[in-house]
């Protein structure tokens, strides 16, 4: 774990604290990051899903 100096807008800790429930800047702020993390990976799931149910082009087609 690191220590950082950041400005952090009022309101959207405020606003953040109780979409999450935390009581700590500490808390929120590690938790909103973790979040956003496994939101990218799931991002990145759907997109690989979406190209693994494409039909791919005949064989022939594919060095056109």
């Amino acid at each position: 774990m690191a220590k950082h100096l950041v400005d952090i807008n009022e309101d959207a800790l405020r606003a953040a604290r109780a979409e999450l429930g935390t009581d700590t800047i500490k808390d929120t702020v590690n938790l909103a990051l973790q979040r956003a993390g496994l939101e990218h990976s799931a991002a990145v799931t759907r997109r690989l899903d979406a190209l693994a149910d494409l039909e791919p082009l005949p064989r022939e087609d594919a060095w056109r």
